[in-house]
């Protein structure tokens, strides 16, 4: 049943506010702090990537194509978020428009699903590489690379709009809606509807299912495979460098898929507002920020292009 709300008298059109994290000015100083380096760090990670592999030939593999990609995106969901979320960490509470709340949703449920989806595609990359290595590059085509990206982001901008557009078309009773969150996410701001939600939680769960269960299923299939294919090489050298290529990609994929199960697959009924925002911090921040590093120190070539880029800078800056 929908509580009664002061704000309920109030006309005008509905904004949300978001709840601050603190109201000790010293704590928020300090999350301010801590929140923009994070953000500093994911965009100057992520973009090393992408230039590395732009820039180097000997990076201009498919899966170095899709590590590029992958650091795209995950500069494009943090970037929809953080902005916002520092801006309102100092405690004043700068309402959100209705319209910007669902622009915001939109395109971090579109941009987050398109990194789940690549996660997959870069699962079967890996699985081609040990188990057909011999015609990796008749398979891997720059073609088949591209069109695989395009299908990731299609898909998701097609579930997360009809995803979005259905929860918009629930009323939300009040002027102004506080969101015990930091971002307009969707479980928080269907806890807000002043209406029935069960078919829309439904639909939540389906999305979450294509989204996360089955890219992730079809993971494990690859990963089958590839361990079979590891376990009948038959020097151990051979069978660590084999793993080693994978090893990075099952870090970021277990971390990924996992935390965000336990915010969208989760019942309602067991799950806690607070422990849905503590979730988001580590896939909007955490996840994004690990990704580049447990690229970079487990890609032999990744590391080797950043480390010629910096020492050719520093060589041009001395002369």
């Amino acid at each position: 049943m929908f509580a009664w709300s002061p704000d309920l008298n109030q006309s005008g059109p509905t904004e949300f506010v978001f709840r601050v994290f603190t109201a000790v000015p010293e704590l928020q100083a300090l999350l301010l702090l801590l929140f923009l380096l994070l953000y500093l760090m994911i965009l100057c990670g992520n973009t090393a990537i992408i230039w590395a592999v732009r820039a180097h030939s000997s990076l201009r593999t498919p899966m170095s194509f899709f590590l590029s990609n992958l650091s795209f995106l995950e500069i494009g969901y943090t970037s929809v978020v953080a902005p916002l979320m520092l801006s309102n960490i100092l405690g004043a509470q700068k309402p959100t428009p209705l319209a910007g709340c669902g622009a915001q949703m939109f395109f971090f449920v579109t941009l987050g699903g398109a990194d789940c989806f690549l996660l997959a595609v870069m699962a079967y990359d890996r699985y081609v590489a040990i188990c057909h290595p011999l015609h990796y590059a008749l398979i891997m085509t720059q073609k088949l690379c591209v069109q695989m990206v395009v299908c990731a982001l299609g898909l998701a901008l097609f579930l997360s709009l009809q995803l979005t557009s259905l929860i918009f078309t629930l009323p939300f009773c009040g002027h102004r809606r506080e969101i015990n969150h930091f971002l307009c996410d969707v479980p928080p701001v269907l806890r807000l509807a002043c209406a029935d939600t069960r078919v829309h939680q439904a639909v939540l769960y389906v999305v979450g299912v294509l989204v996360l269960t089955v890219p992730f299923l079809l993971v494990c299939v690859s990963y089958v495979f590839i361990t079979s294919a590891i376990l009948r090489i038959r020097s151990a050298e051979g069978r660590r460098r084999a793993f080693s290529t994978c090893s990075s990609h099952l870090a970021v994929v277990l971390l990924q898929y996992g935390v965000c199960a336990l915010v969208y697959l989760r019942p309602q009924s067991s799950s806690s507002v607070d422990e849905d925002r503590q979730f988001a911090l580590v896939y909007t921040f955490i996840t994004p920020l690990l990704n580049p590093l447990i690229y970079t120190l487990r890609n032999k070539d990744v590391k080797g292009a950043l480390r010629k880029a910096i020492s050719s800078k520093g060589t041009a800056e001395a002369l």
